[in-house]
């Protein structure tokens, strides 16, 4: 039985055992997927993870509660564990207090994306990482296949979500200790563009053989990869929360209130289409948003509960209110020419990390580490010892954001904790005429 057909038994199984004064919803994610670790270019540990989870959730009135378990993947033993679940939620539901901002989508929406692209095959992508990786010090782990997310509740609604992918998150080791770190991630592997990213990891695997340099704290030109640039997005990305805007909790409380905004080369969209993660969440289909328009605040992400709270008009946002496929639009700067205009500066290829140093203020901090360089005369010259940042989004992002690359770069969640997790992020990376190292 596939996935789809899985789902689909266990929630006709389900309908029938309502009461008449009941609703549910059940969500569902699973995975088939491979992974391969390896070490000094060798393959260390392989193996394959199939795996299934269920949210159960039982409404009575404005009382809710809910129930999650594995599945075995036997339709028999799965029914009786939705069963099961149900008659415990059933004791406990009528026990709960009434949620008072509780607003259910009672639309019988339907969506359905597959995006089951023809798979990398592991033991092809294997051999090749081990022959290009021959006689390095390769470190990392490969995973790949498809993801499977459904959602569907007793008034109606029907959301599946299959899509297949992989990531391969590596670094290669100096002798000396220091590394360099990359990742190539995506729908459908290209043995050229791989080798291209290998090169370009062994070149900078090479400067790193150079002393490294100690910089004095102070500002410097810097360019950030993308990976660099999605690390900060990651802590920005929570700050487009309608909940964490309205409470004051957002790191980018100062651009919503409209007093200081972002550069004009900087526009940010939550995607619906082009992205890997699903078009729905459990609080209905998402929304395609503008975010950020050329540096000044647009939609905020608002879920059915803080539309009630805040009198706002929910947007499909998840409860956590978490963009799941944020993009930043491409600028002007080719990617060959990035040292070029750095000129003299440093090239951070990762950041390390990274907190709030002023959540208010929309201050980050973090380390450096994995490959950051200096540049003269836009010219690679030596690593860099690891340095703390400590700047603001409102500075580096703000004025001193010069240029972004012209091509946006895919980047997958690489997390294997519980599970493999779905979404994409698509980012260029970012040329500063500032960035302020403090130690």
């Amino acid at each position: 039985m596939d996935a789809r057909d899985h789902f689909t038994a266990l929630l006709a199984n389900l309908g029938p055992l309502l009461k008449a004064d009941e609703g549910f919803t059940l969500s569902y994610r699973a995975e088939t997927s491979d992974f391969v670790r390896f070490n000094q270019a060798r393959v260390r540990q392989a193996g394959q993870v199939q795996q299934v989870f269920v949210t159960l959730t039982l409404f009575l009135g404005d009382r809710h509660a809910e129930f999650e378990l594995a599945m075995s993947g036997v339709i028999g033993e799965d029914h009786l564990r939705l069963h099961q679940a149900l008659e415990h939620l059933r004791d406990v539901v009528p026990t709960l207090a009434p949620d008072p901002y509780l607003r259910l989508n009672r639309e019988p929406w339907q969506s359905e994306v597959v995006q089951m692209a023809a798979g990398p095959d592991t033991a092809a992508v294997v051999e090749q990482i081990i022959q290009v990786g021959s006689g390095l010090d390769l470190v990392g782990i490969y995973a790949n296949g498809p993801q499977y997310r459904g959602f569907a509740s007793s008034w109606g609604a029907f959301g599946w979500h299959a899509a297949s992918s992989f990531s391969f998150d590596w670094s290669l080791f100096h002798d000396n200790g220091q590394a360099v770190k990359s990742t190539y991630a995506g729908q459908r592997w290209d043995n050229e563009a791989f080798i291209r990213r290998m090169a370009f990891a062994y070149e900078q695997l090479d400067y790193l053989g150079r002393p490294a340099r100690t910089l004095a704290p102070g500002d410097y030109r810097a360019y950030l990869a993308p990976a660099a640039v999605e690390e900060i997005l990651g802590m920005l990305s929570w700050g487009f929360s309608a909940q964490a805007l309205a409470t004051g909790a957002s790191p980018l409380q100062r651009l919503f209130g409209g007093s200081v905004p972002l550069s004009p080369l900087l526009s940010i969209d939550e995607r619906v289409a082009g992205g890997l993660a699903p078009a729905f969440t459990s609080e209905g289909p998402r929304q395609a948003l503008r975010l950020l328009d050329k540096g000044q605040p647009a939609e905020r992400l608002v879920s059915s509960r803080s539309a009630a709270e805040y009198g706002l008009t929910a947007n499909g946002a998840g409860s956590g209110e978490y963009p799941l496929a944020l993009a930043i639009a491409g600028g002007e700067l080719d990617e060959g020419d990035v040292l070029a205009h750095l000129g003299t500066g440093l090239y951070i290829g990762n950041l390390w990390y990274t907190n709030y140093s002023d959540r208010p203020a929309g201050r980050l901090t973090g380390m450096t580490r994995f490959a950051t360089f200096w540049v003269e005369d836009g010219k690679l010259q030596a690593p860099v010892n690891t340095m703390r940042f400590d700047d603001s989004v409102f500075s580096f992002f703000g004025p001193y954001l010069e240029a972004l690359t012209r091509e946006p770069e895919l980047l997958l969640p690489t997390g294997t904790y519980g599970s493999r997790q779905t979404g994409s992020t698509a980012v260029p990376g970012a040329l500063l005429g500032r960035f302020t190292l403090t130690l």
